[in-house]
C-alpha cells in the first residue's frame, strides 16, 4: 500500500498466489488424515478376520472334542464375518475383506456378528462347528 491508500497490483496478486497455496495445503493435509484413517479401519478389521481364521485353525489341528471361545470386539463398529467351507469374508461399512481356510471341513455356514461370543469346537465326525 503506498502513502495515498492504494493497493498495487502486485500486492493484490500476492495475496491470491498464498491463498491458493494455503487452501491446496490444506486440501493435501485433509486427503492424507482421510486416507490414514482409512488404512487404519482397513487394517484393524484385517486383525479380527486373521484371529478367527487363527482359532478357527488351531481348533481344527487340535483334535476331537477341542474347542476355543473367541469374543468379537464391538469397539470397531458393526461387522459380520461369514465362515464358509473354506474361506472367511468380513463386511463392513460397504467394505469386504477374505481370508482362505484350507483343509477346513465346516458343519454348515456361519454368521458371526460384532460383539457376540463364540465357541469354535471339532465335533466326533471331525466336523468344525460354531456355536
Amino acid at each position: 500500500m503506498n502513502d495515498r491508500g492504494f493497493v498495487s497490483v502486485e500486492y493484490i496478486f500476492t495475496l491470491f498466489i498464498l491463498f491458493t497455496i494455503g487452501c491446496g495445503l490444506l486440501f493435501y493435509s485433509s486427503s492424507l488424515i482421510n486416507s490414514s484413517i482409512n488404512i487404519e479401519d482397513s487394517v484393524s478389521h484385517r486383525i479380527i478376520l486373521n484371529d478367527v481364521s487363527c482359532v478357527i485353525s488351531q481348533v481344527n489341528s487340535n483334535g476331537v472334542g477341542y474347542s476355543k471361545y473367541i469374543k468379537l470386539p464391538s469397539d470397531k463398529g458393526y461387522f459380520e464375518i461369514t465362515v464358509d467351507k473354506s474361506k472367511l469374508t468380513i463386511e463392513y461399512d460397504n467394505k469386504k475383506g477374505e481370508t482362505m481356510l484350507p483343509l477346513l471341513n465346516m458343519d454348515s455356514k456361519y454368521k458371526l456378528i460384532s460383539g457376540r461370543g463364540y465357541y469354535i469346537s471339532k465335533s466326533g465326525d471331525g466336523k468344525i462347528v460354531i456355536t
